[in-house]
This record gives structure tokens, sequence and C-alpha cells, in this order.
């Protein structure tokens, strides 16, 4: 029986790493926004040997992600994985300083989406299967008002599942990756020594192994 993996927010960084790093046991299900980033990634996949099924969609999309679940429903009827690292990273800025518009993009893509993805994914997840979050440890440092803000509301909405779940399933992981040398982390830490940081290969593999090591 193939094992899937929805991954939101495939196309770079962790998610591509977490993508390519399941392939080798996974029917990949990777969505992003940027169609041509999702290609590449397919490409990677099939040299690798690995299947994927490309869904290039905004997360923000209700309608787009009901469709999405539906779709993966008809076909496989489960999903054994889930992970979520989609994210809007707003600027860094002061707390006053604070864009409207930056917010509110925050919000919806990283509180908004993930409460509208729990619902719709979760008929869709076994008691056996799992899922992922990830955890910002800068949310609360200065700066970290906009993307902290809503990182928190996120992870909060991913405890009380994780709490809800822990008899029943599925297993619902928040874990803390290392600092990866990322765009986004780039954009935050500009001048910063890439070298010292740990690929997302690499934290990628260390995930896989947990989740290996958990499964029931």
């Amino acid at each position: 029986m193939t094992k899937t993996a929805l991954i939101t927010g495939a196309s770079r960084g962790l998610g591509a790493a977490l993508a390519e790093a399941l392939a080798p046991t996974h029917h990949i299900i990777a969505v992003a926004r940027t169609t041509g980033a999702l290609e590449e990634l397919d490409d990677r996949i099939q040299a690798a040997g690995g299947s994927a099924t490309l869904a290039p969609m905004d997360v923000t999309n209700a309608d787009a992600m009901a469709t999405l679940c539906r779709g993966i429903y008809d076909r496989w009827g489960y999903l054994d994985l889930w992970a979520h690292p989609a994210v809007h990273a707003a600027p860094l800025a002061p707390v006053d300083h604070v864009d409207a518009k930056d917010f509110a993009k925050s919000l919806a893509c990283n509180t908004t989406a993930t409460a509208t993805l729990i619902a719709y994914v979760a008929p869709l997840l076994r008691p056996e299967s799992q899922a992922i979050f990830f955890d910002e440890p800068n949310k609360g440092q200065k700066f970290y008002g906009s993307y902290g803000a809503t990182k928190a509301a996120q992870i909060a909405l991913a405890q009380s599942w994780q709490a809800e779940t822990e008899r029943t399933g599925p297993r619902v992981h928040i874990l803390t990756p290392a600092p990866m040398p990322t765009a986004t982390r780039a954009r935050f830490h500009p001048g910063e020594d890439r070298d010292v940081l740990s690929p997302p290969k690499a934290e990628a593999a260390a995930i896989v192994a947990k989740l290996e090591t958990t499964a029931p």
C-alpha cells in the first residue's frame, strides 16, 4: 500500500528538503504557490526514483485546500503524513511600525490557514498517521512581533490538537529545527555566517529519523 505525505509549503527550504527525504518511502503531494519551484522539486524526486503530485496552490485559499483534500480522499482515501512548513515571513519591524498589510498576510497564512487545514486534513489522517508543525524560537523577541505573534497562534493550535489526539491519534509533532541558511533567514539576518547553519537536507533527515522512531 502506497504511503502518502502532504507537504504544505514544499517549494523550497525545509519543505522541499522534507519532500525529497520522504520520497523514497512516500508518494509526495507537494503544495506551494511557485509552480516553477514545484516542477524542479518533482524533477529531483523523479530522478531519485520517487513520485510526486504537484499542487500549485495558495494555502490561504480555503476553497483550493478543500478541493485538494477531496482529491486526496478520492485518489488515496487517506494520508500517512502531513508536514506544514508553509509560512508568510513578514519583514522584521518594531511592533509600533508593523505594516497592517504584512500583519494581515501573516495572520492569513500562519494562523487562519493552519486552522482551516487542520479541519480539512484531520479526516484524512488515520490513528497511526503523523502531522508535523514547526515552532519559531524567536517569537517574542524584538522585531518579531508580526511574524512571531502569528506563529505563536499557529503553535497554540497545534498544541491543542496534539493534546486532543494524544490517545486517539494522529500523532502530532511540534518541532524546532536548527537555524538553516534559507531565503527567509537571510532576510531576517543579513550578513550572518551561513556556513555555521544547518543545511535543510540535514534537518529533514533528522526529522524523518524522528518520525521513524515515533511511528506506532
